[in-house]
Order: C-alpha cells, then sequence, then structure tokens
C-alpha cells in the first residue's frame, strides 16, 4: 500500500465533504430499497424460487373431490292401451373422490430436476443483480463527483484566465503589450466561460442519474481524501484472476445453470417414449329418487383402487421432433456458455490491467501535477522578465487545469476496476463498496 501524498489529494477535494454530504454506502442502501432494476430482479428471483415446489408437485399425489345434483323429469307413454302412462320428477346426486399417485413418470422427475437447476439459476441472476446494482452505484457516484471536480476546475480556471485578461488589458493600456494579447486572453476566457456552462450541465445530468437510482434527489456527497491509498491486486498475478473467474463467475454459472437446464429437457422429451404407471383410488356415493312407479329410491356407493399402465406407440411423431429440438437448444446453451466464458477471461484481464495500470497513472499524473503547477509559476515569472508571453502562461494554465481532472478521473477511474474486478470473478459485495467507502473524506 502507497499512500498518496495529501498535497496531491487536495487537488480532487479541495474543500473536503460538505455538512450533510452522504457516502457511498449511504447512497448504496438508499438504491437498494429504490432502485427500479433491483427491484424487478428481486421479484424475478422470488418468482424463480417457486419453481421448485411446482416440481415437486408431480411426484406427489393429486386428489379431485367432484359432487354433481341434477332434476330428473321423465314422461313415460306406451303403445299399450292397456298400460297407463306415468311421470315422474326426482333428484339424483353424486359424490365423487379420486386420488392418483404416481408410481413411474420419468418425465415428471426430470421437471423436479430442472425446478431444481431453475432455482439455482435465479439465485444467480439474483447474485449478479446485485453486484450490477454495486457497480452501478459506484459509477454513478464516482461521475457526479468527476463532473463537480471538471466545474471546480472550470471555475477555478475562469477566475486565473480572468486575472490574465485584467493584466493584458492593463498592459495594452500601458503599452507595454500588444493587442494581440488582450485578444488571446478574452478568446481563452469566452472558450472558458462555454466549458464551464457545458460542464455544470454535465453535472445536472450526472446528479440526474444518480438520482434516478437512489429514487431521490441526490445529496451531497463526499469526496475521495487524504486516507486514500493505492492497492495492488490481491493476488497480483492475473491468471489466478482468471482461473479463479472460471469458477466463480456469475455469469459463467447462469449459463452453466442453462446449459444444465437445456440437457435435462432433452432427457424430459426422451422420457415421453417411455411408459408411466399410475396407482388410482375412487370413491364414489350416488343416490336417487323414485324413477317410476312400485320403484323405490336407491343409494350406491363405489370404492375403486388400481394401477394403471400407459405406454405411448405413436404421436405422429411430435416426441421426436421434440428431443430434436432440445437437442439444438442444449448446443446453443453449450455455446452460450463458451461465450460466457470467454467474456468472463476477457472482463476479467480488463479489470485486473485497469487496476494496475490505473495505479501507474495515478502515479504518474500525481507527478505530471506537481510539474504542471511548477511550469505554471516558472512561465508567470518568464512573463514578469520579458522571456514568456501571454500565450505562454494561457497554455501552461489549460495545461495545469487539464492535469488536475485528468488526474481525479484516473483516481475514479482506479476505484471502478477495483470493483470490477471482483465482480469478473463473482465476489464484488457490501464489504468492497465499504473498503473504498473507507477512502471517502466523511464530514
Amino acid at each position: 500500500m502507497r499512500a498518496l501524498p495529501v498535497l496531491l489529494l487536495a487537488a480532487i477535494a479541495a474543500a473536503g465533504a460538505p455538512a450533510g454530504a452522504a457516502d457511498l454506502l449511504e447512497v448504496y442502501r438508499a438504491a437498494q430499497t429504490s432502485d427500479a432494476v433491483y427491484a424487478g430482479a428481486r421479484a424475478t428471483w422470488a418468482a424463480g424460487q417457486e419453481k421448485l415446489p411446482q416440481g415437486r408437485s408431480g411426484l406427489l399425489p393429486s386428489a379431485t373431490l367432484s359432487a354433481g345434483t341434477q332434476l330428473n323429469d321423465r314422461d313415460f307413454r306406451s303403445r299399450d292401451p292397456s298400460i297407463a302412462n306415468t311421470s315422474s320428477r326426482f333428484n339424483s346426486n353424486v359424490l365423487s373422490l379420486s386420488i392418483t399417485q404416481p408410481l413411474y413418470r420419468p418425465q415428471n422427475l426430470t421437471v423436479y430436476e430442472q425446478a431444481k437447476t431453475q432455482v439455482a439459476q435465479s439465485d444467480a441472476v439474483f447474485a449478479l443483480s446485485a453486484q450490477d446494482l454495486i457497480l452501478r452505484v459506484a459509477q454513478a457516484y464516482f461521475d457526479v463527483l468527476l463532473a463537480q471536480n471538471t466545474v471546480e476546475l472550470a471555475a477555478a480556471q475562469l477566475t486565473a484566465i480572468g486575472q490574465q485578461l485584467e493584466q493584458a488589458k492593463r498592459n495594452f493600456e500601458v503599452g507595454t503589450a500588444t493587442i494581440t494579447d488582450t485578444h488571446d486572453a478574452q478568446a481563452r476566457y469566452d472558450l472558458t466561460v462555454s466549458g464551464e456552462i457545458a460542464a455544470k450541465n454535465d453535472l445536472e445530468v450526472k446528479k440526474r442519474a444518480l438520482s434516478q437510482i437512489m429514487g431521490r434527489t441526490a445529496p451531497p456527497l463526499s469526496s475521495v481524501g487524504a486516507r486514500f491509498t493505492l492497492v495492488d491486486p490481491e493476488p497480483n498475478n492475473m491468471e489466478a484472476w482468471v482461473k479463479d473467474a472460471f469458477s466463480s463467475n456469475l455469469q459463467i454459472v447462469v449459463s452453466q445453470a442453462g446449459l444444465d437446464f437445456a440437457t435435462q429437457e432433452v432427457e424430459r422429451n426422451r422420457a415421453a417414449h417411455r411408459p408411466t404407471v399410475d396407482a388410482f383410488a375412487t370413491y364414489s356415493d350416488t343416490s336417487g329418487g323414485v324413477s317410476g312407479v312400485g320403484i323405490s329410491p336407491t343409494d350406491s356407493t363405489t370404492r375403486v383402487i388400481g394401477v394403471q399402465l400407459a405406454i405411448p406407440i405413436y404421436q405422429g411423431g411430435l416426441t421426436t421432433s421434440r428431443v430434436r429440438e432440445a437437442l439444438a437448444n442444449e448446443e446453443k446453451a453449450r455455446q452460450d456458455l463458451e461465450n460466457a466464458r470467454r467474456s468472463a477471461d476477457f472482463s476479467t484481464r480488463q479489470a485486473f490491467l485497469g487496476v494496475t495500470s490505473g495505479i501507474a497513472q495515478v502515479k504518474a499524473l500525481a507527478a505530471a501535477l506537481v510539474s504542471s503547477q511548477s511550469s505554471l509559476d516558472s512561465t508567470r515569472l518568464g512573463q514578469e522578465v520579458g522571456v514568456r508571453t501571454q500565450v505562454d502562461v494561457l497554455n501552461a494554465q489549460q495545461l495545469l487545469f487539464q492535469t488536475r481532472r485528468d488526474r481525479a478521473q484516473s483516481v475514479y477511474n482506479y476505484l471502478m476496476s477495483l470493483l470490477r474486478l471482483k465482480a469478473a470473478v463473482g465476489k464484488l459485495s457490501e464489504d468492497d463498496l465499504a473498503a473504498v467507502n473507507n477512502w471517502l473524506d466523511r464530514p
């Protein structure tokens, strides 16, 4: 760990954190309860958990209770004149209970295994959404800080160039400078005014983006403070991180579950060729009224228990076609998994290089900031003794302010690379966000 000089950190957080400023963890916790994308992911996860009881239901008995009543109105007319016509009206009622228990249904067993796979996949997808929320919050947070830095630097640059413009005007009035110096300073001043307007507009946009995630107006934010340190990846070996990503990257876990489900889908469709065996039991209670002259009301009770075997023979090629379809989907899932592995390899290497090169860039820009300040001081002194022009001073000022902004951006990029590296191996958590939060200058 290499601490950066406090003097250089002042370029990022010159005024410190404003009173009542929120830190990164506070913003993240607000987003956890308000972000619509994360809330949608939570609802999707809750729906995914229901796949397990749905899949298990195919292995458990099913029971159906049915009841019915009907009014019977009968007229009996005989063609034999000696037999009198008769009529009757009566109710008949039936109550039936049927229970079926699958004994051998390979399709149902495969559906249950698929349900387990879907639940595991929904867990991984939700964990991926949680990591995505951390990254989105951190990115939006640092985007606001960078936009604030840009506005502050634009205002400071406008003040400095304004002083140069006033000096150029005075020098021209007393005849020690040409009108060209005044025009150069005026042009730089006008451009800086335009840049400040654009910077303020960009800051407002970045605040709106953060507000969208938080679900409320973005509060003042804590800036990176003097506690900030440059930390090497642990372990400081790219291949070790890539190996870790292959085993725990969440997108790989999701894709692997997708392949497992597709493989099980092939087995489920093939099982449609196999026979099924069910045990069943039925109880029926029927009662009827008088249905004719001399006939008494009747009641009957029926109890049935048995085993039913069903053997599929031919369904017009439907089952075979579904097997071929499932095999094609399995191959697609296999290719999706391979793509997820390659993407994890790329994102891990990119994030690792972002951390290691970010360390070098922050240090280089810290040194460049000192050099730019020295260059500006030397140029101003040269102008006073007549060896440097107004344009030289303006250029030196421009370089100094650009270096300050670049260095601030390099710090935020480094912090995001740290978080993305953890996300690439599926291990980004609130603890990692808390570690970054400890580097903020909280009031």
